[in-house]
């Protein structure tokens, strides 16, 4: 009995302390190894949204890469958001019309028609990518038909000196960003609010002005975190001041403006609840991409935790999800709790050192990867998809 039973724990044990592996070995390295360093390969050589992680790594300045990359503190949060997904396996169906999958992964979010449930997340600073920075990101998502969130507004942070930036590189205002637009399409703003009620009531009209057709007001970074590999590198953000944020401010901004307000950063189930209470169109479950607090728990965590002991959340507001999803496989498994939508932050990124054509890449590999990843799950209609579809039991030998 014993010397079956140490092995076991000493198994365990070397399975807990494995490396993480920050995109998977899929014989990237074989075929692309000698990319030489400062230059991107082919685009069509992209076949997975990790690949542009590596792509841009390659390609970057290290300051440029290391501004998208970083995590909060050892970034266990940062490494969590990814290998979690693992930890809970499919219960496949087979013998199942799938053919007409593709067809079915069309929603709405807010009430505008989309083509896929996810969208581009808000993320500052597309210039340190690509000299067209959110430029692309508004028509990429134009041409796949997906939800735009324009990130973090330029004036309110400090972009670092250090941070290489070749000649003609400019951030992007409210109003330009906008400009761009495709006729007819939705694009959602996000903004990081002081409680200078005239500062906020300008980037209110301003935003309402320039077209976009609601508002996402991030609240998990009431101070932004401790990011030690930022910090190495000098690329931390330069605000250290601590934001106003509460429900009865949340309550106030309600009044300030007719666009629907989003909560960005929901941890927990009593906050999903809180949100619900206070009339919140649309919560978005999320840590922040592992980069404020690390220990938080991921997206996948909070919205199992939501599914059984509030699964009302779901239908009394919309909710969504970021962080960590890299496959068709981990938005599905959002999808089968009650998620409506998914975005996806870095991997948008990353596909920008291309140029709008790599947004428009990464846009199609998941709209592909999700269609095919659903068929195999055996769903005629993706929209049918819900959490008998997986196994809710923790996998310990995994992630």
């Amino acid at each position: 009995m014993r010397s079956f039973f140490v092995p076991t724990i000493l198994v365990s044990g070397a399975l807990a302390a494995r490396p993480f592996l920050n995109e998977p070995d899929t014989g990237l390295e074989q075929v692309l190894g000698n990319t030489a360093e400062g230059s991107l390969p082919d685009l069509t050589d992209m076949v997975g949204l990790p690949d542009f992680d590596w792509a841009a790594r390659n390609y970057l300045p290290l300051q440029n890469y290391t501004y998208y990359r970083n995590g909060a503190a050892g970034e266990w949060s940062y490494r969590n958001n990814m290998e979690v997904f693992n930890r809970y396996n499919f219960i496949p169906s087979v013998m199942n019309d799938v053919t007409e999958i593709e067809d079915s992964l069309s929603t709405t979010i807010l009430g505008h028609n989309f083509t896929a449930p996810f969208y581009i997340s808000p993320c500052g600073s597309g210039i340190y990518g690509h000299p067209n920075a959110e430029l692309n990101f508004v028509k990429g998502a134009a041409a796949g038909g997906i939800l735009y969130i324009v990130g973090n507004y330029p004036s309110l942070l400090s972009y670092r000196a250090n941070i290489p930036r070749p000649s003609g590189y400019a951030s992007l205002s409210i109003e330009e960003i906008h400009a761009a637009k495709a006729q007819g399409q939705v694009v959602f703003q996000q903004l990081y609010l002081t409680k200078n009620d005239t500062e906020t009531q300008d980037l209110f009209d301003r935003s309402k002005e320039a077209g976009a057709d609601a508002l996402v007001f991030t609240v998990d970074a009431p101070i932004f975190g401790t990011r030690q590999r930022a910090a190495r590198l000098d690329v931390s953000l330069a605000s250290s001041s601590y934001r106003y944020i509460t429900w009865d401010y949340y309550k106030k901004l309600q009044s300030m403006t007719d666009l629907p307000i989003i909560v960005k950063g929901i941890m927990s189930v009593k906050d999903a609840k809180l949100a619900v209470k206070h009339k919140v169109p649309a919560i978005v479950l999320s840590n922040h991409g592992g980069r404020q607090l690390d220990g938080a728990p991921s997206a996948l965590e909070v919205a199992l935790e939501i599914y059984k002991k509030a699964p009302e959340v779901f239908e009394e507001t919309e909710v969504y999800a970021d962080g960590g999803v890299r496959y068709g496989t981990d938005a599905l498994k959002l999808l089968a709790l009650g998620v409506k939508a998914i975005g996806l932050g870095r991997p948008f990124m990353y596909s920008n050192v291309f140029g709008q054509e790599g947004v428009e890449r990464a846009i199609a590999l998941m709209k592909k990867e999700l269609a095919v990843d659903a068929a195999n799950l055996g769903l005629s209609d993706l929209k049918e998809i819900d959490a008998s579809y997986v196994q809710w039991t923790h996998n310990d030998w995994s992630g």
